[in-house]
């Protein structure tokens, strides 16, 4: 078998098409919005990618039949005539550093071949606190590209994230640049990390519609960003009661 394996569904005819990846990160922002955008639009499927560096598993379906783990290529023709969109979204990244690596360039080689010039990946910024409001984070790879994504919220850090992006969302935009020319941009919603987050999922959408004026319907999404709104409320309500019992203990010590 060969380490990766290609198979071509579709080979559209793209206008100025930009790569979104969102493959499975940091409380799963970037595949939470990936895949949102995906399926809300009207995409149809070009591209699947089998490879020996995904686990060695298959997934049920909900009506009882498996499949075999991949990741999987979208394109979205754009009425407007504008920028069309390729979606890259999975069941899982490259379990290793060399997996990494050759998927990633095995992504941007076919992302290359029909044309796609910059890379938008998305994901999570793991804080380890739970936040009322999720704040944007952004990387990328020339100065033009973060004045302009600052129009759009984005908070461009000296320090954050401090250990640098890892995994797809990071390898898709230094590949790209250095060996294939593509300019990008990495979105990163801030996340506790502790569990899958729509919430910060929501905010890194609203970014990307706005940026390439999608029409596109936010209420599902919206309403699953406040249930987890909610419950990320109740659990700041038990951290501070439980901080506010550990000191009233320690009022009895000495």
């Amino acid at each position: 078998m060969e380490p990766i394996i290609v198979k071509y569904v579709e080979r559209p005819e793209l206008k100025d098409p930009v790569l979104i990846e969102g493959l499975p990160g940091v409380g799963n922002v970037g595949k939470i919005a990936a895949e949102y955008l995906k399926d809300n639009l009207d995409t149809k499927l070009m591209v699947e990618i089998f490879s020996k560096y995904f686990p060695p598993q298959v997934l049920m379906k909900g009506d009882g039949t498996l499949y075999l783990v991949r990741n999987q290529l979208w394109y979205y023709k754009d009425p407007k005539g504008r920028n069309d969109l390729i979606f890259l979204v999975g069941d899982y990244q490259g379990m290793s550093s060399e997996g990494q690596y050759e998927l990633s360039y095995k992504v941007l080689e076919i992302a290359k071949e029909f044309g796609v010039k910059k890379i938008f990946t998305l994901g999570g910024y793991g804080t380890g606190r739970l936040a009322d409001k999720p704040r944007i984070f952004g990387a990328a790879t020339n100065q033009e590209l973060v004045k302009e994504m600052k129009e759009y919220g984005v908070y461009f850090s000296e320090t954050e994230p401090s250990g640098g992006i890892v995994g797809a969302a990071g390898l898709l935009l230094g590949l790209g640049m250095e060996i294939f020319g593509m300019e990008g941009v990495c979105i990163m919603g801030e996340t506790s990390g502790y569990f899958s987050d729509p919430r910060s999922a929501y905010f890194v959408v609203q970014i990307v519609k706005e940026y390439f004026d999608l029409d596109l319907d936010m209420e599902e999404l919206k309403f699953r960003s406040e249930e987890i709104g909610e419950i990320t409320s109740q659990l700041k309500e038990e951290e501070m009661k439980q901080e506010s019992e550990q000191r009233e203990d320690l009022g009895y010590i000495g």
